[in-house]
């Protein structure tokens, strides 16, 4: 439990500063790709967080974190925890709003789904990139 209260800090704050920003730029992405350019509900939110992990990683890295590791590891312990993230959010997301929505359109539920897999995507990735990524340690 100390542990758990211990994630609850000033990075916390500094991380939620940068998914404002991501989160801006990503629903741009997202819901742009959907709804103006007819791309699908998969491609959308993919190409939302590959653009916006880029952000993100040099944000978290430096301003959030202040971490300070050289070379590839950290890239590609912040490539695999985006790509769990992105799985798991997205993946418990859809069919939970197709089931809580079952007769709404498609459009309404793939919007929803998306919304829902940002707010899951959010709280895995604060955790994968403070515990993985950039390797707090205490």
């Amino acid at each position: 439990m100390k542990r758990l209260l211990s994630l609850l800090d000033g990075k916390l704050l500094k991380f939620l500063v940068v998914g404002v920003i991501n989160t801006l730029v990503g629903t741009a992405i997202m819901f742009g790709l959907y709804n103006l350019a007819g791309c699908s509900y998969w491609f959308s939110s993919a190409a939302n967080y590959l653009l916006t992990s880029i952000l993100s990683y040099f944000l978290n890295k430096y301003f959030t974190f202040k971490n300070a590791e050289k070379g590839w590891r950290p890239i590609v312990r912040f490539a695999v925890n985006i790509a769990v993230c992105y799985l798991l959010a997205y993946g418990i997301a859809e069919p939970l709003v197709r089931w809580a929505l079952t007769g709404a359109s498609p459009t309404v539920q793939d919007n929803v789904a998306m919304l829902v897999g940002m707010c899951l995507f959010t709280g895995f990735n604060y955790l994968g990139q403070r515990l993985f990524a950039f390797r707090e340690k205490n």
